[in-house]
């Protein structure tokens, strides 16, 4: 789909502006574009690349199922069908198994050291090597804020309780309330609702505050669980065909990788910015907000390093994910250590 377009002008004119051929490139997202902060996402990505190019380079974006559904959107970047895609890591795990460990690792450290992970812990070029075979080069975008424990249309007190739960959570997280007992299954961020509205799911997560009050779930559920164990922090990249990568100048590949770096910072300060006023927006409808009790989180984080061991069994590039950031933890856990304040006692 990538076109090349003389810009209106003779050869001559062109050539001597220094202008040159504009490249234009279809992109879509696995996510519908009016969600919040997940849907703006890519175009913001887009128009940061037109921006730093004076618009000689476009990306053209287009939402979920504009040319393929949803999960087929990483087959179609692999197979050259698109250019590019912008989706959340955790849906290709079944073709790429580390990328469940990158999109949603239960328990695991907090965004802004995933941050630092992916960019100087050697993260990046871990992810790069599971996604060579498929031809697609991946480049982080996304770093979105500690999700929500999920919205349930039952009480959870106990371990117990998750029993027999039909809940849509996607990732390591599902595997986990599995051996707890749950029916997990992922479907469509765009068909939850109907899901906890016909009771086809007692309940769900999908993302933030922000993100799950402009879904409407407040509408349909009656509580909602923090904190969000199963993702503490998560990446959503943009994918380009291998080859249309290759095709590129180092100028423009530098672009895009620059592109992202202020995306991740527009939308990580977005995000926090937003989840307050979605709080307070979910409360007003009647919903209780709650915490797991203590228990139920030590629980789940004894299953979740079960889980996350016998994964690593699997596949060695999860192996060697899983090992490197627990290295990175251990070796950046002193600063954080260091830092941490007390409480404050009136609260």
């Amino acid at each position: 789909m990538k076109t090349k377009k003389v810009l209106a002008a003779a050869t001559a004119v062109v050539l001597s502006t220094g202008v040159g051929y504009a490249d234009n490139y279809t992109l879509q997202s696995v996510f519908p574009l009016n969600l919040p902060s997940l849907g703006p996402a890519p175009q913001n990505f887009a128009n940061l690349v037109s921006l730093m190019t004076d618009g000689d380079m476009t990306i053209s974006v287009h939402g979920a199922g504009e040319f393929v559904p949803p999960f087929e959107l990483f087959g179609a970047v692999s197979s050259g069908a698109l250019d590019m895609g912008y989706d959340w890591v955790g849906y290709w795990a079944q073709q790429i198994p580390v990328a469940s460990i990158v999109a949603a690792m239960p328990f695991g450290p907090s965004p802004d050291v995933t941050l630092a992970w992916m960019f100087y812990g050697g993260g990046r070029e871990i992810i790069q090597k599971a996604y060579d075979p498929f031809n697609v080069r991946y480049i982080p975008c996304h770093v979105p804020i500690s999700e929500s424990g999920g919205w349930f249309n039952k009480e959870i007190n106990t371990i117990e309780d998750f029993k027999g739960l039909n809940m849509r959570i996607a990732g390591l997280g599902g595997k986990v309330l599995a051996r707890a007992g749950a029916n997990t299954q992922v479907v469509p961020a765009g068909e939850i609702y109907l899901g906890l509205e016909t009771g086809r799911l007692d309940s769900a997560e999908i993302g933030t505050p922000q993100l799950d009050a402009g879904m409407g779930f407040q509408k349909v559920a009656k509580y909602y669980y923090f904190p969000g164990w199963h993702q503490v922090a998560s990446w959503n990249s943009i994918i380009v065909n291998g080859d249309v990568w290759a095709d590129m100048s180092e100028r423009e590949q530098e672009i895009l990788e620059q592109a992202c770096m202020a995306n991740i910072s527009f939308n990580l300060a977005n995000m926090v910015n937003a989840q307050a006023e979605a709080i307070a927006e979910i409360r007003a409808a009647g919903v209780e907000i709650r915490r797991f009790p203590d228990e139920v989180l030590n629980e789940l984080r004894r299953i979740s390093e079960e889980v996350l061991e016998e994964e690593a069994t699997t596949d060695p590039i999860f192996a060697e994910a899983l090992a490197s950031i627990q290295s990175y933890v251990a070796t950046v856990g002193e600063w954080t250590e260091l830092q941490a304040l007390p409480p404050r006692e009136d609260r």
